[in-house]
C-alpha cells in the first residue's frame, strides 16, 4: 500500500506490488523470455520493443521482426501497430514494457508483456 510517510510511490516494493495486483486482476498478461521466439514465429504475435535507439545500438535487437517504438513515442505512433495481432511488449528490464502493455491495452490492443 502506498503511504508517503513510509515509502515513495516509485519504490521497488510498491512498484512490484502494483504489477502483482494488475496480474492477479488480469490487467496484464506476461510471457516468459524462453517462449518469445516461438510466439513471434507463430504469425499471431508481434514483438514491440519500447527501448530507445541508443539502447538498441548498444544491446542489439531482441527479435529480427520486432517493431521499435520507444515508450516516449508510443502514444503518437500507436496507429503504426497492427490491431489484428497480439502484441508482446519488451524493454531492458520489463518496467517500460509493462507501461507500454497498459497503454496499449487501454487503447483496445491484445497485449502481453515480456517478463524482464
Amino acid at each position: 500500500c502506498y503511504a508517503p510517510p513510509v515509502g515513495s510511490a516509485k519504490s521497488p516494493l510498491n512498484f512490484a506490488g502494483m504489477i502483482a495486483q494488475d496480474m492477479l486482476e488480469g490487467l496484464v498478461e506476461t510471457v516468459q523470455w524462453k517462449d518469445l521466439h516461438q510466439l513471434a514465429a507463430d504469425g499471431a504475435h508481434v514483438v514491440v520493443d519500447v527501448r530507445n535507439p541508443p539502447e538498441l545500438e548498444a544491446d542489439g535487437i531482441l527479435h529480427p521482426d520486432a517493431i521499435n517504438v520507444p515508450l516516449d513515442h508510443l502514444r503518437d505512433r500507436i496507429g503504426e501497430l497492427p490491431r489484428e495481432k497480439t502484441l508482446v511488449t519488451s524493454c531492458l528490464s520489463g518496467q517500460r514494457g509493462y507501461y507500454a502493455a497498459r497503454i496499449l491495452a487501454q487503447h483496445g490492443y491484445r497485449v502481453k508483456n515480456l517478463d524482464g
